[in-house]
């Protein structure tokens, strides 16, 4: 359901509607090409040893045996890949590490999870490889492991490594330990804020780590020519990324390296990293061969990021009134292996959707032997939000406020302090709120055992580099491409906004995704900027295209180029003083490219900024099973700001989508460890994602609030969808048995126990 709110009034002929996705049939009939779809004519296969162990010191790796396998052409460890300087680069919020990159792709003084990787063989065969693994002898000092971030911070835990100190404390502590960095927000006078409150609740609360899910395992297939020129075809995205990483990891000049974007089974946030890439280019390099590798099931549980699981406290205070007036979150992430959780989101997000005069926010990330964390959809703010939106249903019960009036009273708006720094400089959260408010179920009766919870979320939103290239063919049909991997359908919106921009049947623009060698840097597609930031190179291209329509117009008529107005997929004249023409169409004028100036082709490159956040309001209602402790969800309504919505099938499907893994994760996603810190669950038989039975149909309200900055009002739709649906399952369990939950997955056995007062 589109609900237009603010300045939404238009009368586009292409953007808004939802016509058919360019990458449907192929997909439908198994034509397209995924990373394990590839294969080049002599090619190897790889496969990778992993540790056993959660955490061993490695005192020698023999490969011999393996090496004199008939058909093993070669075999690969750390050894073999350059010495990385031990350096944080780029915006705190997403530094990298390529000293931490590097010992992931393959483990170097020591295994810190299992499925750590530690070598890798190339051979002629897939059985072959596989069986020179068993000969690899690897000498292990099985050491002591971590596992939970709680343990991780004490004092007397086993240490990762040796001499971490944690950054962001002055001074530095002399000491070290598994806290890689330390960070604070804070506005105002926390006590002060506290001792106005007339209520206040502080809670703990504690998340698993759960996966992406993606359905396609990480594959790729490399080819290292004999010129030092090579090729990658992988699965990602963002192949800009994959080669950077690529060649930084391997010591290769970037130009030397060229990525072809295979289409991509899910990623979610979690193929913006490298896993098998540069094993494959350093197997080809070495080889002489094409090397290709596929990650099993398996080894994507135990060796791609999870998302961080977390230990959180959090403490708000209000007047009766339903006024927040001080707020204060301590917030554990772990990192798995290697420093990097998304903790510095989940401080910024936590409290970012209200106005809120005095506030703290502290941060820890925290190593431990488990697969480093990778980014899972808005990283680290669904995680804050359920500890943050569950604490604020509780203050409302307390009160006895509705839980979205006492959210809309505080709700940030345009010019709100954020505790990071800037303000708001957008609308839309209070919006969404009251799209709820307005929904004909809130208010609906429910039955026994059953309730309803609701929650909200914020996201930032992403900006950055992309370029989008246009040419127009002498039949007058568009060729756009860009670099942007199509994860969310921005192959079709990247086609609307071209249509509308040009005014041509969006039936006219052929959109593309191109190589690396074919089209300027495009950023990772991921922070729900693809939309926004590739849209604006998109229709900063068709605008310079317009101008050299105009431009053959002038000639073709023989008149000054200002005297020719571009309208509706036409040249015309600017008025009667030009003189009397006929309009001339897009394909006319491309039939006359020869004679009037050649090629009609253009490129646009932007570092966009002005990106508005995303904002979304979630209920749903549960019915708990009082002797099982099994919660079937009865419905879902989630309202969001998309801006405009460009393809609105796509933004509903968005929207479904992190509903659903929120939904997971709320009530059965988890990674299991045994003590001897080996993954229990590595398999989608055990770690039980949601499937269609589970669930109800959900209903996405498309709240509109364009975004100023951007020609058709975009605003990212991708992430805050999943802010929410952990804490709005939990307070609407609450609701229907008395008991809170903060414990996250509310799986039946916990459910149960609470039921039963245990």
């Amino acid at each position: 359901m589109l609900t237009n709110t603010k300045n939404t009034e238009h009368a586009f002929k292409s953007v808004g509607t939802s016509p058919v996705r360019p990458d449907g049939v192929p997909k439908v009939t198994g034509i397209a090409q995924y990373g394990a779809d590839y294969s080049l004519p002599g090619m190897l296969w790889a496969k990778i040893l992993r540790s056993p162990h959660a955490h061993a010191r490695i005192r020698s790796i023999n490969t011999s045996k393996a090496q004199a396998l008939p058909g093993v052409k070669a075999v690969l460890t750390s050894a073999d890949l350059p010495a990385q300087p031990f350096d944080y680069v780029g915006p705190e919020r997403v530094a990298l590490n390529y000293w931490h990159m590097t010992r992931n792709i393959l483990a170097r003084e020591k295994a810190l999870y299992e499925g750590h990787a530690i070598a890798a063989v190339a051979a002629t065969t897939a059985a072959i490889a596989a069986e020179a693994l068993t000969l690899i002898e690897v000498d292990y000092e099985v050491l002591p492991h971590v596992i939970d971030v709680d343990e991780a911070m004490k004092p007397d835990a086993p240490l990762l490594f040796e001499d971490m100190i944690t950054r962001g404390i002055e001074p530095a502590p002399t000491k070290p330990s598994n806290i890689s960095k330390r960070l604070e927000f804070k506005v105002g006078d926390i006590d002060a804020g506290f001792a106005s409150a007339d209520e206040v609740v502080e809670m703990s609360f504690k998340t698993a780590p759960v996966h992406q899910g993606y359905i396609e395992p990480h594959s790729c297939l490399a080819r290292y020519g004999a010129d030092g020129q090579c090729e990658l075809w992988s699965s990602s995205q963002g192949h800009f990324v994959v080669r950077a990483y690529t060649a930084k990891l391997l010591g290769m000049e970037i130009g030397n390296l060229v990525v072809h974007p295979a289409e991509i089974g899910g990623g979610f946030g979690g193929k913006t990293v490298v896993y098998v890439e540069p094993i494959a280019v350093a197997l080809s390099r070495k080889t002489g061969h094409p090397v290709k590798i596929m990650m099993s099931r398996e080894d994507v549980f135990k060796a791609t990021g999870p998302t961080s699981g977390s230990s959180m406290t959090v403490k708000i205070g209000i007047k009766k009134d339903g006024t927040i007036v001080a707020a204060d979150g301590l917030f554990k992430f772990q990192g798995g292996a290697f420093p990097g959780s998304p903790v510095m989101n989940a401080t910024m997000c936590a409290f970012a959707p209200y106005i809120i005069p005095n506030v703290r926010s502290v941060g820890f990330d925290v190593v431990s032997n488990r697969p480093k964390s990778a980014a899972y959809r808005a990283p680290g703010s669904p995680i804050s939000a359920f500890a943050v939106e569950s604490v604020l249903d509780v203050l409302a019960q307390k009160i006895g406020m509705d839980p979205l009036k006492m959210r809309l009273k505080n709700a940030v708006k345009a010019g709100s302090p954020t505790a990071w720094g800037p303000k708001h400089s957008h609308d839309g959260y209070a919006e969404t709120i009251q799209a709820l408010l307005d929904h004909p179920e809130y208010n609906k009766p429910l039955g026994k055992n059953q309730g309803r919870g609701v929650a909200s979320g914020f996201w930032f939103n992403g900006g950055g580099e992309s370029t989008a290239s246009i040419h127009i063919n002498e039949d007058g049909t568009v060729v756009l491409a860009t670099g942007s991997m199509d994860v969310g359908g921005s192959r079709a919106s990247m086609a609307l906004m071209a249509a509308e921009t040009l005014g041509v049947p969006y039936a006219s623009v052929r959109s593309t995704v191109a190589d690396t060698a074919s089209i300027g840097y495009n950023h990772v597609t991921g922070g729900s900027r693809v939309t926004y930031a590739t849209g604006l190179a998109v229709v900063e291209a068709c605008n310079k295209i317009i101008e050299e329509l105009r431009l053959r117009a002038s000639i073709m008529w023989d008149v000054d180029v200002q005297g020719v107005v571009w309208e509706d997929g036409y040249a015309k004249p600017a008025d009667k003083s030009v003189g009397d023409f006929e309009p001339l169409s897009l394909k006319a004028i491309a039939a006359k490219r020869a004679v009037t100036g050649g090629p009609i082709v253009t490129e646009a490159a932007v570092n966009a900024g002005g990106q508005a956040p995303g904002f979304s309001t979630q209920f749903c209602d549960v019915e708990v099973d009082p002797e099982t402790g099994a919660v079937k969800i009865l419905r879902f309504v989630a309202a969001q700001d998309v801006g405009r919505a460009i393809h609105p099938k796509y933004c509903e499907g968005q929207i479904q989508g992190g509903v659903v893994q929120g939904i997971g994760w709320a009530l059965n996603e988890e990674y299991i460890y045994d003590k001897q810190g080996r993954l229990a669950n590595a398999g989608f038989l055990d770690y039980r994602i949601p499937v269609a039975s589970d669930l109800p149909m959900i209903e996405a309200i498309m709240v509109e609030v364009p975004n100023p900055n951007h020609p058709f009002g975009v605003k990212g739709v991708g992430e805050a969808n999943i802010v929410p649906p952990m804490a709005a399952v939990a307070n609407a369990i609450q609701s229907a048995t008395g008991k809170r939950l903060t414990e996250l997955p509310m799986s039946p056995p916990k459910v149960l126990a609470a039921i039963d007062g245990e």
